[in-house]
């Protein structure tokens, strides 16, 4: 099975970051609207679990997007991921009212993706700005392995993030939920 593996830091040099992305890749600019859906005790979210609505709009197209992760596998928080796009959100709004599921937190975040080759892996740079949380910007860096792979994996993560100027210490496992949350409170 495949997992993502991910890698998310806080930039302290957005712009140097973006310069040398550019030199791998064209940016992909979109718009994510996330919402996460849960029990109303939280019983998913406590546990590791995430139920996630994804809304991707790209110019004037919108795609959305079904995505279920299980708890992490390793201490970056790699999750096992299984995701399918979706024709009308309105039926999972309703299907998931019916189980007795309940909005969580919704939110939008304005993305750059870049997808390039490094070290043999096909890899996912997004830069990510989130309006509630202005003046932060974040860099997530993913690529797909098997669990087993998955220290090797986060090693090109990392080799590619100091290749880009950030360093170990920019990394976060602070989800954009909780942070988001925590402005909100």
């Amino acid at each position: 099975m495949l997992i993502e593996a991910e890698l998310t830091a806080v930039l302290r040099d957005p712009g140097r970051v973006r310069a040398e992305l550019a030199g791998r890749a064209l940016p992909e600019s979109c718009v994510y609207a996330d919402t996460y859906y849960d029990r109303p005790d939280r019983g998913l979210d406590t546990a590791g679990y995430e139920v996630r609505v994804r809304a991707v709009t790209r110019g004037e197209d919108t795609q959305t997007f079904l995505t279920y992760k299980e708890p992490a596998v390793t201490e970056w928080g790699a999750k096992p991921e299984y995701e399918t796009t979706v024709g009308d959100s309105s039926v999972l709004r309703a299907v998931f009212g019916g189980l007795g599921l309940v909005e969580l937190i919704a939110f939008r975040k304005h993305c750059e993706n870049y997808r390039f080759t490094a070290q043999g892996r096909d890899l996912v740079a997004t830069v990510v700005q989130i309006p509630e949380l202005e003046g932060q910007t974040f860099l997530e860096l993913e690529t797909m392995a098997e669990q087993e792979d998955l220290a090797g994996a986060h090693a090109v993560l990392r080799d590619v993030l100091h290749q880009l100027g950030g360093s170990t210490d920019d990394l976060t496992t602070e989800s954009y939920t909780d942070r988001v949350a925590a402005r909100r409170a």
